[in-house]
């Protein structure tokens, strides 16, 4: 019987995507194969905040919680290497994916707009998707997203099929073909 694989992260790695690609349940099966830390921007905010993002916007705005949010991606992205899932908007900005590319590799999981949808139709945790048509909002973001998280390092495709444990394996695989992030070890 062989010994189990063993990776070395030589990097963070940034999941980016839309609100339901799995960011989160994702990463923290993959940060648990790979045995390293599991970090989230969004929550990482709501900590230092001592408040949620909602509360931040409504009583801050969304310029002002963007900069905390590009100051908590600097900080992670300067600890120990991990997994971190960012908030959907994070990577929209060009000064987050200049320091995600500077010190991490960016993987975007590409979920396509009818998984999405099946996904966060039926959760009132997003914010974004409280209007009138939440169905056509979506759609509206996931239109102008798309070209921006075409430029992330890697991109994994999800499917409807694939469990969180292999999408995991999936995005495991993507970083193995990339010797300066991810290396097996002996």
């Amino acid at each position: 019987m062989s010994a189990p694989e063993q990776w070395k992260l030589k990097k963070t790695v940034v999941l980016v995507g839309m609100m339901g690609a799995g960011k989160t349940a994702v990463g923290k099966a993959l940060a648990a194969d790979l045995g390293v830390p599991f970090l989230d921007s969004d929550a990482e905010i709501e900590r230092a905040a001592a408040m949620s993002i909602a509360e931040i916007f409504a009583r801050d705005g969304e310029a002002f919680f963007r900069d905390r949010e590009t100051e908590v991606i600097d900080r992670l992205l300067e600890g120990e290497h991990g997994i971190l899932s960012t908030g959907g908007g994070a990577f929209l900005a060009e000064r987050n994916r200049k320091l995600i590319s500077d010190k991490g590799v960016s993987v975007w999981l590409k979920a396509d707009l009818q998984l999405l949808w099946n996904r966060v139709k039926h959760k009132n945790t997003r914010p974004l998707l409280r209007t009138v048509d939440p169905y056509a909002t979506l759609r509206e973001i996931y239109e102008a997203r798309v070209p921006i998280y075409g430029m992330a390092d890697l991109s994994v495709e999800a499917r409807p099929e694939y469990s969180i444990e292999a999408m995991a394996e999936k995005v495991r695989e993507a970083l193995a073909g990339r010797a300066d992030v991810l290396e097996m070890v002996k």
